[in-house]
């Protein structure tokens, strides 16, 4: 073991790539960040190219390696992902066969939609605690295969291989020895039976995806192979992998029954730890793997909202009313009220808990008056108004959220985690250090190779806490969602009529 023992946790996210190294006080000694392109060839379909995946986590990995090379020496690696986002490559040349198709990738909607309609959506939802939408990674597994020439001959032939996004890297990192996933990444791809604990055939058949396309699953603290030598001058052991959001849960130290956290990034994403027992929902929230140390599967309870942080990439990069993500908090907090202007950010459709993905983003109440102030306000309180809805089917299903931990780029907003607390009426709380994501496969690498004991090292490792308590009276409350209630309807009623 180095005397300096460090961890370097990769955070491949959704519009940009991170490497973070800590310490073995769980305390940040250098990190990168570098984004990259996004792809929107047609309405509702999202795209990435997986050489720029490859190409900025290996970036910000040696440029985080520098700074930390004084430091100490990286003992393990961790890696954490954006979900259910597509990849298939060649086993032999490690190419892959077309653009990774995101998780807010709509394109299989009415693939989904005829199955729903066949009745299928039951066995789905049994098996693997998820609903039938293009959110998860079968349908557009299928789509790839039959949409790329050749690409279902050599599928069945067992020349291609797919992943989500950790499992891309882990094979280009062990230099195509290994292809392997973690449960929680297995948990969201619609081919994982939950329960059993194993790649089901049943839904395999269903989505016509061959079992030779799949990686091994493995819990999330395990042996995920080396990285090849020559990538950082030495090799590095691999010996953590999580799903974004089950690694923030890991991370936020929700690992108890009844803890919940919220993480406010791209989308944003409420689990609530439901210990060894899988907990269905009647009103559309998802149930999926939670990070585990031991031998009985963890579960959570899952509501998922696709647009958050995006959102404020949409008015800095496409509408250009804020010059980066601070200013909306400036703007937003100049005003006394959103002076009847609200915004439904549906770019990609609805998540949870309306799982509507033909609807699209509308913003409604506009005047005369109505300026950029206003609207750059809407878009914010839109992450709030969708935040209580999904509070809402977390108490329809019988669950009490209690406090609520926070994390996220988003959650540095103290005005709009104030408002979310407000609207919400519920208490939140943030950590000192908010990279939950990067310290949750961190501590699962960590506790791994040996530097940390157990996840009772959590608490202390995530630093003090600030509080967001409701301070809003019931009557503004009210008024404000029924506003809010009255926008999402009218939304995806015209999604609707456009359907007909």
């Amino acid at each position: 073991m180095p005397s300096s023992p460090l961890i370097m946790a990769l955070d491949q996210g959704t519009t940009s790539s991170r490497t973070m190294i800590f310490d073995a006080n769980g305390l940040i000694v250098a990190q990168a960040q570098k984004e990259f392109a996004q792809h929107y060839p047609a309405d509702g379909w999202v795209e990435h190219d997986p050489s720029d995946i490859w190409e900025t986590i290996l970036f910000t990995a040696r440029e985080a390696l520098q700074q930390a090379s004084s430091i100490g020496t990286v003992a393990a690696i961790g890696i954490t992902n954006q979900r259910e986002t597509v990849i298939i490559w060649d086993r032999q040349t490690g190419e892959p066969i077309a653009r990774a198709l995101v998780w807010q990738d709509r394109r299989t909607a009415a693939m989904c939609k005829e199955l729903v309609a066949a009745g299928k959506e039951g066995l789905v939802t049994q098996r693997t605690g998820l609903l039938l939408d293009p959110y998860f990674s079968a349908s557009k597994i299928a789509w790839l295969l039959d949409n790329t020439e050749g690409a279902r001959d050599r599928a069945n032939q067992g020349e291609l291989a797919f992943g989500t996004v950790d499992t891309f890297l882990i094979w280009k990192l062990t230099g195509g020895k290994t292809h392997v996933t973690d449960e929680t990444n297995a948990s969201r791809t619609s081919l994982y039976n939950i329960h059993t604990g194993e790649w089901d055939t049943d839904l395999l058949e269903l989505f016509d995806v061959p079992m030779s396309l799949l990686p091994e699953v493995q819990q999330s603290a395990a042996d995920f192979g080396t990285t090849d030598a020559a990538i950082f001058g030495h090799p590095i052991a691999i010996c953590g992998v999580a799903g974004d959001q089950q690694s923030a849960a890991f991370g936020q130290a929700c690992t108890k029954a009844g803890m919940a956290k919220a993480t406010f990034g791209t989308g944003c994403f409420v689990l609530m730890n439901t210990g060894h027992q899988a907990v269905s929902s009647k009103h559309r929230l998802l149930t999926t793997r939670a990070c585990r140390l031991g031998s009985d599967p963890s579960f959570a309870l899952e509501g998922s909202i696709f647009i958050a942080g995006a959102v404020a990439q949409w008015l800095r990069d496409e509408v250009k009313f804020i010059d980066d993500s601070p200013a909306s908090e400036v703007t937003a907090s100049g005003l006394g009220s959103n002076n009847g202007v609200y915004m439904v950010p549906a770019f990609t459709g609805l998540g949870a808990p309306h799982w509507d993905s033909e609807a699209r983003g509308a913003i409604y109440g506009l005047t005369r008056q109505s300026g950029r102030a206003e609207i750059v306000r809407a878009a914010l309180e839109a992450v709030a108004y969708q935040t209580h809805d999904l509070f809402e089917a977390f108490a329809a299903d019988g669950v009490d959220i209690g406090v609520v931990r926070v994390d996220g780029g988003m959650s540095q907003n103290n005005w709009l985690m104030q408002f979310i607390s407000d609207v919400a009426n519920v208490p939140l709380e943030r950590p000192q250090n908010v990279e939950t994501t990067a310290l949750g496969v961190a501590c699962l690498a960590g506790i791994q190779s040996g530097i940390w004991a157990d996840e009772t090292a959590l608490e202390k490792l995530t630093g003090t806490r600030t509080g967001f308590t409701p301070n809003m009276q019931t009557h503004a409350r009210q008024d404000l969602l029924r506003e809010w209630d009255i926008a999402v309807k009218t939304t995806r009623y015209r999604a609707r009529l456009q359907q007909e």
